[in-house]
């Protein structure tokens, strides 16, 4: 027994000392953290000191409210231009709301910070929406053909037969008592519109349940980027992945895939039918994905199948979800102010009667209409903001400077509810677009050298769904169901929007 214990004594002996070792070694490189911690966070403060912000705690930042955006819109009235937001420790945004200030970041060209990218590339891939310097601009280049008037002209057709189609359903609903949650039924009609026109879908998929679920991966996802932005313990890759929301964002990701993917394999069986090819080569201009197929970069090879992926990740999430957010917004906003929606109303009745047709000289003949579009996108712009990691010093107009490596968001909410910028900015009155600042008419799709690629498509869009909708019901809103606004990557309503129909037909 005296034997076994010795031998225990020797065995912890001889462990002790790498163990004290180890914890020697992770004591220092603790404080070594702590004190690059302090070093950068002093470093921060001095950046930070000519521009004033709210208290905040030194380890947990700025608290979250549940009305972040009515505790910004206090901030921009109390701050002038920006002010510095704490996310966490030695994480921090200087959060911009003035016209000036947005231009001089928008005229450079910093990339977006690493954080966003890490998060968004699983999901959409590293396409246009990501990519930076040269890549980025053969890509921007070989797209822009996509969306040559001659290109959107016959989408118009495609445009209205998808709002009809929604429309038609929601006659069915008007029977009923009760309100109608529209976001869901417009993502479908935004998605079933850029499949027919920018991937030549071929019949609908307002019906589709792997389209449904497409949707809702979307909405998930922008839901989770959002909290994991916020989140520090969900930072790190590995630690996120471990996580419960970690899987579902994994699960999301491959659900969205498979829809693009197959939308991808559908468009290349229809070409190798015999003649398809041909014919689509001899075409002036090609659709989004025929570009896409066909494309030759500059080296002289052709897209990976990576490559191709991420396009159409990008663009099928851009080009529905977004437009998705704007029609409802603006017909929410409609619904609120029943004298400018009579007024859109007439405007559109003289000029498409029953609408059985519309065509794309229409789309220039309603200035009042697009005035609404307009200021109901600056009430609710469906991208509420942007951010920048700045690559080198920046200097802004009244004289206060940021060095390299600070990252900047760019509130387009925050700029949009300005009372500097806008006079008793909660008001709707589409008089401010026309007579307001040229400047800031442009933020409704902000302006620089990356600006929105399909910012016509959109606004098409967005004319034909408000044009036909107004002819067929008069929207109301559900005063017991007001949407609370989320400022995720799209402007979204934490519990829909419901709006009363009544038919006009």
């Amino acid at each position: 027994m005296s034997v076994s214990a010795l031998s225990l004594t020797r065995a912890l002996g001889s462990v002790s000392g790498p163990l004290q070792v180890v914890s020697l070694l992770s004591l220092v490189l603790l404080l070594l953290k702590a004190v690059q911690f302090y070093l950068r966070r002093q470093w921060l403060l001095k950046v930070f000191h000519r521009f004033p912000s709210p208290p905040s705690h030194w380890l947990c930042g700025h608290s979250l409210k549940e009305n972040e955006l009515q505790e910004l819109l206090k901030r921009v009235e109390k701050f002038p231009c920006a002010y510095p937001r704490w996310m966490w420790g030695d994480n921090v945004y200087l959060i911009v709301y003035d016209p000036d200030y947005m231009k001089v970041v928008l005229g450079r060209s910093d990339p977006k910070p690493n954080d966003v990218c890490r998060f968004l590339a699983p999901w959409i891939g590293t396409g246009l929406l990501l990519l930076e310097g040269e890549t980025w601009f053969q890509h921007r280049r070989m797209l822009t053909p996509a969306f040559h008037h001659d290109i959107l002209k016959p989408y118009l057709g495609l445009m209205a037969d998808s709002v009809r189609g929604m429309l038609d359903k929601w006659e069915e609903f008007v029977s009923q008592d009760s309100s109608l949650e529209i976001l869901g039924d417009i993502s479908l009609m935004t998605l079933d519109t850029i499949m027919k026109c920018a991937f030549s879908h071929q019949g609908s998929v307002r019906n589709d349940r792997n389209s449904q679920s497409y949707i809702q991966a979307i909405k998930n996802l922008n839901s989770m980027l959002f909290s994991r932005l916020r989140n520090v313990f969900y930072q790190n890759d590995l630690i996120y992945r471990l996580t419960r929301e970690g899987h579902w964002n994994h699960q999301a990701c491959q659900l969205a895939h498979q829809y693009t993917d197959a939308v991808i394999k559908e468009r290349k069986a229809h070409l190798q039918k015999e003649g398809e090819l041909e014919k689509v080569r001899r075409r002036r201009h090609l659709d989004f994905l025929d570009i896409l197929l066909f494309a030759r970069m500059e080296n002289g090879s052709s897209l990976s199948d990576e490559d191709l992926r991420a396009e159409v990740d990008t663009f099928m999430f851009g080009g529905h979800d977004t437009t998705a957010s704007g029609i409802s917004w603006i017909l929410y906003a409609l619904a609120s102010h029943p004298e400018h929606q009579q007024r859109c109303r007439e405007e559109i009745q003289s000029l498409l009667g029953d609408g059985a047709s519309i065509t794309w000289d229409h789309l220039d003949q309603m200035p009042y209409t697009t005035m609404c579009i307009k200021e109901a996108m600056r009430l609710y712009p469906p991208v509420p903001a942007i951010s920048r990691e700045l690559s080198k010093p920046i200097t802004f107009p009244d004289g206060r400077s940021l060095p390299a490596g600070i990252k900047v968001a760019l509130s387009i909410y925050g700029l949009h509810h300005n009372p500097k910028v806008w006079p008793n900015p909660e008001w709707p009155m589409p008089t401010q677009i026309r007579t307001g600042s040229e400047t800031i008419s442009h933020f409704i799709f902000p302006p620089g050298r990356r600006n929105c690629i399909g910012k016509r498509f959109a606004m098409n869009e967005l004319k034909v769904a408000v044009a036909l909708t107004l002819l067929r019901f008069e929207l109301s809103p559900d005063p017991s169901r007001v949407p609370c606004l989320i400022p995720e990557i799209i402007l979204k309503p934490k519990n829909g929007i419901h709006l009363h129909l009544k038919s006009l037909t």
